[in-house]
């Protein structure tokens, strides 16, 4: 028997990156002999292991013959006598297939290290056709990868085209879309996500309302880059740049345009009540990919709300506090901050105007928090009951704001 670190682990550290979780191929055993030495089996679709100590997952080798459609769709062989090979034989890309054993020698069959250095995804073999989710993967890496220079190798690439002709991305469970989604949308660079999937036609099977905004013209005096889908493709990356890690914001990000797709010919460019207009294909998407409910009101409330934000400055207190009500923001002051956030990414992700200042951002919190600070108790009146308790806070939250603005203008 033989335990290897093997995966990301071995690939992120020839790279230089910090490392992440460390996984295990044990070469040589089997369930019974791993349960006897004290692992704990969590494995569902093939025998995966904890370790008793460390907790880290211990895979046996093995291989994966395709037995019918989609990413569960393989008979799994996972024999004491399948070799180390075989088993990085079954893997996605090549950078991925690298093993390393305990003396720190190397066993790199498929030439990763190579396509590491030459900063290239590549696939490892044929079998890469079988599962519909490697698309994504291969996305999703360029999300994390794109910024230190990777690039799909042109054949894996043309396979990836052929599997999208083919029809196979319609067998992904939504839940694996998701998945993929959320990861990328944390790593430095979601643009180089949407562009891969954009490349070989994944994007419109699996996220079709951001692949409708492609080519959708927009105001030049507002948008140098025009197109909306470029637009987003900028928003994403600032969302990223601005709130390292939050799929939330990135997610709002996203998203907050999709109205633009449905703004009639005659409108174009401009983008009349595009707020409104996305709000239903935003809710749709998130609902054929079951996304979690933080993700979803966030991403609502980014879409509808997101040029009142832009044109803070303008809006009457009254409407200011009616915006953040709205937004639940008395409630849920990280919400408020989120949206800041998402409708900076938004103002700053445009072709020439990554590092233009956004006030209005850190106005908004500002101001919510003078709202917020006015609490029921300040306003506690034995004749004020029901509707007439709800309006009296109101109102006193809308002279907090504009309280809060006359100071900012007239600190004297």
């Amino acid at each position: 028997m033989e335990t290897l670190l093997v995966g990301g682990a071995v690939r992120d550290r020839l790279l230089g990156l910090p490392a992440g979780d460390r996984d295990w191929v044990v070469v040589g055993s089997t369930p019974e002999a791993m349960l006897a030495a004290g692992f704990r089996a969590v494995g569902r679709d093939f025998p995966v292991f904890l370790h008793p100590d460390t907790g880290e997952e211990h895979a046996l080798a093995r291989t994966e013959r395709k037995s019918a459609r989609g990413h569960r769709g393989f008979v799994v062989d996972a024999a004491p006598t399948v070799t180390l090979e075989e088993d990085l034989g079954r893997r996605d890309f090549t950078i991925n297939a690298i093993a390393e054993r305990d003396d720190g020698r190397l066993v790199d069959p498929y030439d990763g290290q190579r396509d590491l250095e030459a900063r290239v995804l590549r696939h490892v073999g044929p079998a890469f056709a079988e599962d519909p989710l490697r698309v994504l993967r291969a996305a999703r890496f360029m999300a994390r990868f794109a910024p230190l220079g990777f690039t799909v190798a042109d054949e894996t690439r043309a396979l990836m085209r052929g599997m999208v002709a083919g029809g196979e991305l319609a067998d992904l469970v939504p839940e694996r879309v998701w998945q993929e989604l959320v990861r990328a949308l944390r790593s430095q660079r979601p643009s180089a996500f949407l562009q891969t999937l954009r490349d070989c036609g994944a994007l419109a099977v699996v996220l079709p309302e951001v692949d409708a905004l492609y080519g959708v013209p927009q105001r030049p005096e507002y948008h140098p880059e025009v197109d909306t889908g470029v637009h987003v493709e900028l928003v994403c990356d600032m969302a990223a740049k601005l709130a390292p890690g939050d799929d939330e914001v990135g997610f709002a990000a996203l998203v907050h345009d999709l109205g633009k797709a449905l703004t009639p010919a005659d409108e174009l460019p401009r983008h009349i009540q595009h707020e409104q207009r996305g709000v239903a294909p935003v809710r749709a998407l998130c609902e054929r990919l079951r996304v979690p409910a933080a993700h979803r009101e966030l991403a609502v409330v980014a879409c509808r709300e997101h040029l009142n934000v832009h044109r803070l400055a303008e809006l009457r207190d009254q409407t200011v506090h009616d915006l953040l009500a709205r937004c639940d923001g008395f409630r849920r002051p990280g919400r408020v901050r989120q949206l800041a956030v998402a409708c900076e990414a938004d103002k700053r992700g445009r072709a020439g105007l990554e590092d233009h200042p956004y006030p209005q951002g850190e106005e908004l919190v500002r101001l919510r928090d003078a709202a917020a600070a006015v609490t029921g108790a300040d306003i506690a009146h034995p004749d004020l009951k029901g509707p007439a308790f709800g309006e009296a806070l109101r109102k006193a939250r809308i002279a907090a704001i504009g309280a809060a603005r006359t100071l900012r203008r007239d600190p004297g």
